[in-house]
């Protein structure tokens, strides 16, 4: 069923693709006439484009406009964030939570906004969490994080999270394959034995965008990269690239180079759904967080979940089938129509174009060579629909223009490359600078993609930046592909290490834009609706600060009685009612970062002095011409005082 090709081989062509990867220069570089009045926006008025851009070990996510390429807004998801208080506060502390604990950092690599009928609508915008596996869910109304799942049973969340049609699920699957379940302390040496992939099916509430685990397939110990989910005639199937056919747990650039061919993994999760139905599931015990923030109450809460109802494909036949695709298969996409799935194989020398009207045909007629772990593997020649010849080297991505036509980012040779869907044959190819990555053009992995542009996101730019040190920054890349030829239009750094990237039309999201949070509906436990709730309270060694902030004070600001171990929270809330008016709050010697409280909103910082003296306290947002007198301060006293606690000179509860 598979060869081994000799190691030597594998090596040499590595050596051959690396060499070539430096041919690139920046010298060749050819930017379109018109360029800059293309990417030009003029002031006051407003980007075409939405883009959001994975921050990759930032473990953020950024806002770009396109055409500009101006940064608007870095979204905290998986990592502390002191601008913006995130992780830092009372109130989003829980989101990080997780099974090993609190984790403040993450490593984000795919962002994928929610569909209706196979295109994005602009209510929410998923995320992974690569390292401790996790889903974010982000609200485009707030533009913040609404929502962090743990998902057990995996590790190295890759594969994530690509949604289905209409946002049914959203998917996860394992990059490495562990050892689970009742077998999880086992040697290494035993990865063939004992090491499972999982994939996850995240069920989206229609309504409300929360995620709950419907259901994990168990599957083979191979290492699972990316998946994107069928339309229309493909609709209720789900395909993942894998690598590591060979079980490898050593040295995998030679260990698991010895096939000819990897897999795609086609999942019929409308098949799966009849399974859990029927009761094939085992609900197996699993430990998981699952976190919530409310713009209501202005906190978040997190639940340890354990258990997860689990399918083994040696129970559901017709659920799973692995597609042969060259070696180290990368990108796993599929064209708009839903009848093409693409891989891009890292060390291929063509990009195989599958067809899911021949995978289907194929399973009918039992077209298969041979099974691996019981999975039904697919004749390459039954369900191969074409293959583009001499592209380029080491393909990885491809989205598609809407046009009929594929855009495929080659990593090796620094170029993207377009061709056709009709015959696969290359129309176009056009430098990048260097390495790129994933690709994006606005809603090129959707139904219908607005295919204006393509973003080529790359891991390096070695001279196209002014130098900063020995790292120099992340950047993306412009493209017009309005035309027969490609045309590059301009550079613009990104944050962290760019991988993927989604956009939408800006008129989709722009105004549902939550301006405000009115303050009458703050269900906050310690919120102050105004002055006259503002007050300091002792609980122990507690001392509450419920307390407000409006252009250009804080009420109260001026506290005495509070003692060197005590531990102090500021409930702040600002009572602006007003787009754009935020304040902040600052104290000195504070272990955490500053308060950022949206207008309505109100935040908690925990301050635990540790000497006496008296310690100022001022806002940190600049919010009016009288912002520098924004400020107060906080008297702490020695353990054991007999100082009342008061603030602005009235008595407090003790």
């Amino acid at each position: 069923m598979t060869t081994r090709a000799p190691y030597s081989t594998v090596l040499l062509l590595a050596v051959v693709l690396a060499l070539a990867g430096g041919c690139t220069s920046k010298k060749n570089a050819s930017v379109a006439s018109g360029a800059a009045e293309a990417v030009y926006v003029a002031p006051g008025e407003y980007d075409e484009f939405y883009a959001f851009m994975s921050g990759g070990f930032s473990g953020q996510m950024s806002v770009y406009g396109l055409p500009s390429g101006r940064l608007f807004r870095v979204i905290p998801v998986f990592s502390q964030d002191p601008e913006k208080g995130w992780g830092y506060t009372e109130e989003t502390v829980p989101m990080l939570n997780t099974s090993h604990g609190f984790i403040p950092w993450d490593d984000a690599h795919h962002p994928e906004l929610s569909q209706t009928d196979g295109i994005p609508d602009g209510r929410w915008i998923f995320i992974n969490g690569n390292n401790t596996p996790r889903l974010a869910r982000i609200d485009l109304t707030t533009f913040r994080t609404a929502e962090i799942l743990e998902l057990p049973n995996s590790a190295g969340n890759h594969a994530s999270p690509f949604t289905t049609m209409n946002t049914e699920y959203v998917v996860a699957g394992t990059r490495f394959s562990i050892p689970m379940f009742d077998k999880q302390d086992v040697p290494i040496a035993s990865y063939k034995e004992n090491f499972k992939g999982t994939l996850s099916f995240v069920k989206i509430d229609p309504a409300s965008g929360g995620m709950s685990i419907a259901f994990q397939i168990l599957m083979p110990g191979f290492d699972y990269d990316l998946a994107h989910a069928g339309k229309d005639n493909s609709h209720g199937w789900m395909f993942f690239s894998c690598y590591n056919s060979e079980k490898a747990n050593s040295m995998l650039e030679v260990e698991a180079s010895q096939n000819d061919k990897d897999y795609i993994a086609a999942i019929n999760w409308k098949k799966a759904e009849e399974y859990l139905a029927q009761g094939k599931a085992k609900e197996m015990p699993a430990r998981y967080a699952h976190n919530t923030y409310s713009d209501k109450t202005h906190s978040a809460t997190s639940v340890m979940l354990d258990k997860v109802k689990v399918l083994n494909p040696a129970d559901c036949p017709g659920m799973v089938y692995l597609i042969p695709a060259p070696k180290s298969p990368h990108g796993c996409d599929v064209d708009p129509t839903g009848e093409f799935i693409v891989a891009g194989g890292k060390l291929a020398a063509v990009i195989p174009v599958f067809s899911f009207s021949k995978l289907r045909k194929a399973i009918e007629e039992k077209a298969f060579d041979g099974e691996i772990d019981g999975l039904p593997v697919m004749k390459y020649d039954a369900v191969i629909a074409g293959e583009v010849q001499k592209p380029g080297l080491g393909p990885l991505h491809t989205e598609f223009d809407g046009e009929g036509n594929a855009y495929t980012s080659m990593f090796v040779s620094s170029e993207i490359v377009k061709w056709s869907l009709k015959d696969f044959t290359v129309l176009d190819r056009v430098p990048t600078y260097y390495s790129i990555g994933h690709l994006m053009i606005p809603g090129g992995d959707s139904k219908k993609p607005w295919g204006k542009y393509v973003v080529a996101l790359n891991k390096i730019t070695k001279d196209r930046y002014l130098p900063t040190g020995p790292e120099l920054t992340q950047s993306a890349q412009l493209y017009d592909i309005t035309g027969d030829r490609m045309k590059l239009l301009s550079d613009f750094p990104t944050i962290g290490e760019p991988h993927y990237a989604q956009a939408i039309p800006a008129s989709i999201i722009r105004d549902k834009s939550v301006r405000f949070f009115p303050i009458t509906e703050n269900r906050h436990p310690y919120v102050s609706m105004g002055e006259q709730d503002t007050r300091v309270e002792r609980k122990g060694n507690e001392v509450h600060v419920w307390m407000t902030t409006i252009r250009s004070h804080f009420k109260p600001d001026m506290i005495e009685g509070v003692k060197v171990g005590d531990v102090v929270f500021f409930h702040v809330t600002n009572l602006e009612q007003d787009w754009d008016v935020p304040h902040g709050f600052a104290i000195k010697g504070a272990a955490t970062s500053e308060l950022l409280i949206m207008p309505g909103e109100t935040c908690t910082a925990r301050w635990t002095p540790l000497q006496a003296g008296v310690f100022p306290m001022y806002c940190s947002d600049f919010c009016s011409a009288l912002h520098q007198e924004m400020q107060g301060y906080v008297r702490v006293s020695p353990a054991g005082s007999s100082v009342k606690l008061t603030s602005n000179g009235l008595k407090q509860q003790n």
